[in-house]
């Protein structure tokens, strides 16, 4: 465990294990609301199926895999390792909440593979340089940042205290036919 310049504690990427912090429903329903998503959508880090659900419940065909199998009625396949992929099966978007770590690597095989690609990501994924050619490279098209931290998301299998987030999360949007700058959107995960 380390702890953060705020005075946070962080658990290492090795204490995280599989980095599985399962996305709140509302976080997907706020997506639902701000973006226009097409009928079919891959899930390619599904864990237990948090995102699916929701997807799944607003009429969408998701398709759920996962490279861990996580014995859920909600994943379609498992031992499916995303950044080896070569095909999307004929799924038009992605749509996930990757582990952090692997974030960036995500994003640029699902560009490869799908016009939309959507993540449930940091806030401070902007803050890189490493990142720049996915970032700065004209297909971010918009980030929906929420108003208020999402409630928190705990690891899986957390045994631990719960707390608040203390983390901002936005859903980044990345289009391949998108061209110019990024479109910054507050969006709220409270129904209205």
């Amino acid at each position: 465990m380390t702890i953060g310049l705020s005075g946070d504690t962080r658990h290492s990427y090795a204490e995280r294990g599989d980095d599985l912090y399962e996305t709140p429903a509302c976080a997907t329903e706020a997506l639902l609301r701000a973006e226009k998503l097409p009928k079919r959508i891959w899930e390619p880090a599904c864990g237990p199926g948090a995102i699916v659900r929701v997807l799944r419940a607003a009429g969408h065909d998701a398709w759920a895999t996962d490279l861990i199998d996580y014995e859920s009625a909600d994943q379609d396949e498992s031992d499916c390792d995303f950044l080896f992929a070569w095909d999307s099966y004929g799924h038009p978007a992605i749509v996930t909440n990757p582990p952090y770590k692997l974030a960036a690597e995500f994003v640029e095989n699902g560009l490869k593979l799908v016009p939309k690609v959507i993540m449930l990501l940091r806030l401070s994924f902007l803050e890189s340089e490493r990142r720049s050619k996915i970032l700065d490279g004209g297909m971010l098209a918009r980030v929906h940042v929420f108003r208020k931290r999402l409630p928190m998301m705990h690891r899986h299998g957390w045994t631990g205290p719960k707390s608040s987030s203390g983390v901002t999360h936005a859903w980044f949007v990345w289009d391949r036919e998108h061209k110019g700058p990024t479109e910054l959107h507050r969006i709220s995960w409270e129904a209205s």
